[in-house]
Order: structure tokens, then C-alpha cells, then sequence
């Protein structure tokens, strides 16, 4: 056993690990933006319309400072308008759609918005400031403080449409409003990440695993994700195009990234790295955003060998930005890459043991881990079994860095439905096994058996991404956007 009274991760060490593990590009979050409000003001108060565009101006602002790629299509003032601003937007292609009401408008106005693009809104009004001044306004000054009004209204129209409504009430500077704005936006970024990923599918499933099942059909119908079914005879061609210079080179870059064990042995760590170079072709050569694997083998031959040295490229196709899972944990690869979308990371996880006198859940797993998670340098341990695996070779192990984390699961319930199924703790100090795994003493708050409890009554499944922070409130509002269920314990 060890104590782990580890510091958490600094800025410059996640700084230094960017630099030597570059995160992959992908295509950024769209976010549509529309201003409007009832053009009939206009004439009627002269000094209106001014006013609510420099409010409209504020947004946009805010929006462009924002992670995202913003398509600002101005202020509507009717119903036509809207109808071309709905044609706008669809063409945009939008992860998220924002109104802001700066005023009243009619429903009219809006519905095409959220028909036409098929994509999930968010209504938004901020009125000017926290108050009016009672004494000192006319009716054209109330009317920059009456977005509210309108509310209830385009909620009620969405309902009858059968469009999901969504919401944030607030002032133009407030601060608390616009952090639940972002929360939104977070979810933007789940929701594009899924929409347009491409999940790498390899080898077969652990043999007995029935939960690990994942109907491919599904992902492609809910989110809109093509799944690559590919052959371990896709990576071994690659494998076997490797240079012995290459793997030097990734043997130098595996020695920075991580502190070798006296364990690993250097024919063991030369072929972990061959499969690193090969991993990373493969991943380009199919456009892979993520990659769940498994294969048995048999008595040492090349497929079973090819499976057991997968673990070092994982782990570093992982740290940037394409998750990889084993046991051919296709779903637990889909929650890997929500958590990494909201830069939480997010490391293929499951229960490993419980511990009542210190009132915490032991969590970890062997293969692939994500660096970002990590309170130290990760290790480099060699191993010469894996349990319940054929093959030998390195693993990656750590602890992870002190402090809040959130699950993410996706669940499959029997009616076909996905869902996203989250719980949040805090990892604290304390001993840990040190037999090559990423591992992490969670706190619920609550008795560890009682927890088991609830999550398993979930339908979460064997494995989940466990993810830095606290981020239950961002994978609710991403279920909404992705219309699937939520579950939290």
C-alpha cells in the first residue's frame, strides 16, 4: 500500500503536458444568436429601439468571448423577419440556438427559429439592469424591462409544438445569470461532440459482458454518431509499418509523459510504444474521435499481443482529446468524450473496492487512463498478467488529483432509450493499491454501500468516465439538448 497525500495538478504541468501531447482539432461548437422584439414599438417610442440594441450589441459580445463559433443574425422586429432569420440559422448548422428578447414579442416571431433548424433553443432575457427606476420612467422605458412578458408565452407555443423549452431569466450584467447562460453552452459543446463524432469499434466484446452491448443503430439515430467497426488486422498493418526510429522517438516522448517503474521491461515498453505510433495512424487514417477495443488471443500470438500493448498509445491518444476504453466499452468511450468536450477529461473508470471505515468508494481501472486527471506524474508499471486478459506488457497507473469529480454514465434501458447518468463526489487521500491502475477514494457523502446502491439501480452499467469537477448540472442540461434522459445520484 501507499499514501497519496499528492498535490493536485498545476497549472504549468498541464501546461507542459499540452505541449508534449497537442490536443486534437475538431470542428467548433456552433452557436446561433437572434435579438428581437415587436417591431409595432418602434414608431410608437422613437428612443426603444436604441436602447435594446445596445443591449442586443452587450450579448453578442459576450457570446464572441465564449468557446464557440457565433452566427449573429441580428434583431428581428416581426414575423417575417424571423422566417429569414429561421432560413439563416438552419443553414448554419447550430449545436445551440439563442433568443434574446430584449422586449415583448409575439410567438409568432420566434416558432420558425426552432422548427426550421431542428435544434435545440434557449430563450434568454436580460433586462437592462437589476431594477426600474419607478419615478423616473415613461412606457418606452418599461418597455426594455418587459422581455419577461414574453416568456411564458413562447414557452407555452414551444409546449404545443412539441419543442423543448428552455430558459434563462435575468439582468444584463448579471453575473450568476450569465454563468447558467455558459452552462449551456458547455452542454453546445457535449452536443457537437457527439453529433459529429466518430467512435472507433475494434475487436469483440469481453466475452460474457452483457451490458457492455451497445446497439450501434442507437448512436447514430440519438446523436447523429457514425461507428467504425474496425479489424485488429487494421492496426496490426499499421504496426507493422513502424520504423525503428519511430518507436524510439515515442519511447523518448512515453519518458517524459511519464516515470518508468523498475518493472517495465524494455522489450515490453519498445512494443507499447510500435502500437502507439500505429494507434495514431489508425486514428487518423479513419477520423476517430474515440475507441473502444478488446480482444482475447490466444497463447501468445500476434492479435493477443497487439490487445495487451495498446495500453501506452491509449493512454496518450486519451490526454489528447480521442478517448479510448477497453473491454470493448463503446458507451463508456461516447461519456469519455462528453466529459472531455467541457475540458474535464474523463478516464475510463469502475468500482474497485469499498471502504466503510473511511466512508469512501475505491474506483479505478487497468488500460487506457487519462493524463489530465492525474495528482502526479503517472507511472509506467510493467505487468506480466492483467487480470481476467490474456497478454502482458505496461499499464498506466495513478492516483487522481484531490478534490471534486463527476461520473458520467451511459446507460441503455430496455425500451432502446440512452441516458446520460451522473453523480458527483470528492476524491480525498488516503492508501491506495499500486498494481498498475488508475485509481481514486471518492467520497458521496454518504455510506458506500447505500451509493453502490442508487448507481447500480440506475442501469449505469460496468464502466464510466470519471471526470475533474463538478459538472452534474452541465451533463443535465446536455441530456436536454441531446433529448435523452437524466439520472443523478
Amino acid at each position: 500500500m501507499a499514501t497519496t497525500d499528492t498535490p493536485t495538478v498545476t497549472a504549468d504541468r498541464a501546461a507542459a503536458l499540452r505541449d508534449l501531447l497537442p490536443p486534437v482539432t475538431r470542428r467548433r461548437t456552433r452557436v446561433g444568436l437572434v435579438s428581437g422584439g415587436l417591431g409595432a414599438y418602434w414608431p410608437q417610442f422613437p428612443g426603444l429601439l436604441p436602447k435594446l440594441k445596445e443591449s442586443a450589441a452587450y450579448v453578442a459580445g459576450r457570446f464572441q468571448e465564449m468557446d464557440a463559433e457565433v452566427t449573429d443574425v441580428g434583431f428581428i422586429s416581426d414575423a417575417q423577419e424571423g422566417a429569414a432569420a429561421a432560413e439563416q440559422l438552419r443553414r448554419a448548422d447550430c449545436d445551440l440556438i439563442v433568443l434574446f428578447l430584449t422586449t415583448y414579442l409575439t410567438s409568432s416571431m420566434v416558432l420558425p427559429i426552432a422548427r426550421r433548424s431542428q435544434t435545440p433553443v434557449l430563450v434568454v432575457d436580460l433586462q437592462p439592469s437589476e431594477r426600474m427606476d419607478h419615478a423616473g420612467f415613461d412606457t418606452g422605458d418599461w418597455l426594455a424591462y418587459c422581455s419577461q412578458c414574453s416568456v411564458p408565452e413562447v414557452g407555452n407555443v414551444f409546449r404545443r409544438a412539441g419543442i423543448p423549452f428552455r430558459s434563462v431569466s435575468g439582468w444584463l450584467r448579471q453575473e450568476s445569470a450569465w454563468r447558467r447562460i455558459e452552462q449551456w453552452i458547455r452542454a453546445a459543446h457535449v452536443r457537437a461532440a457527439l453529433r459529429h463524432a466518430r467512435h472507433g469499434l475494434m475487436g469483440h466484446l469481453y466475452p460474457g459482458m452483457l451490458d457492455v452491448s451497445t446497439d450501434l443503430t442507437l448512436l447514430a439515430a440519438t446523436f447523429g454518431s457514425h461507428v467504425e467497426v474496425l479489424e485488429l488486422d487494421d492496426l496490426r498493418h499499421r504496426v507493422e509499418q513502424v520504423t525503428e526510429a519511430e518507436t524510439r522517438q515515442r519511447m523518448a516522448l512515453a519518458r517524459k509523459a511519464f516515470t518508468l517503474d523498475h518493472s517495465v521491461v524494455d522489450e515490453d515498453f519498445a512494443w507499447g510504444a510500435t502500437v502507439s505510433v500505429a494507434l495514431d495512424r489508425l486514428v487518423e487514417d479513419f477520423g476517430l474521435d474515440s475507441l473502444a477495443y478488446y480482444h482475447r488471443g490466444l497463447d501468445g500470438e500476434l492479435h493477443e499481443r497487439l490487445g495487451a500493448g495498446m495500453i501506452l498509445g491509449a493512454s496518450l491518444l486519451t490526454a489528447r482529446g480521442v478517448p479510448a476504453a477497453g473491454e470493448y466499452e463503446l458507451r463508456t468511450s461516447v461519456a469519455q468524450l462528453a466529459t472531455q468536450s467541457i475540458g474535464a477529461g474523463g478516464s475510463f473508470t469502475e468500482i474497485q473496492a469499498l471502504n466503510f471505515e473511511d466512508g469512501v468508494v475505491e474506483m479505478g481501472h487497468d488500460g487506457p487512463a487519462h493524463l489530465a486527471v492525474s495528482a502526479r506524474d503517472p507511472l509506467l508499471r510493467g505487468l506480466g498478467v492483467y487480470h481476467g486478459k490474456r497478454g502482458w506488457g505496461v499499464s498506466v497507473e495513478f492516483d487522481v488529483q484531490h478534490g471534486p469529480v463527476t461520473l458520467l454514465g451511459l446507460g441503455q434501458d430496455a425500451d432502446g432509450g440512452l441516458s446520460f447518468i451522473t453523480s458527483e463526489g470528492t476524491v480525498v487521500p488516503g492508501p491506495l493499491l499500486e498494481i498498475g491502475n488508475t485509481t481514486s477514494r471518492v467520497d458521496f457523502g454518504r455510506d458506500p454501500g447505500e451509493w453502490v446502491d442508487a448507481w447500480s439501480a440506475t442501469g449505469v452499467g460496468h464502466h464510466w468516465s470519471l471526470a475533474v469537477g463538478h459538472h452534474g448540472a452541465d451533463f443535465r442540461a446536455a441530456a436536454s439538448l441531446l433529448g435523452i434522459d437524466h439520472r443523478e445520484v
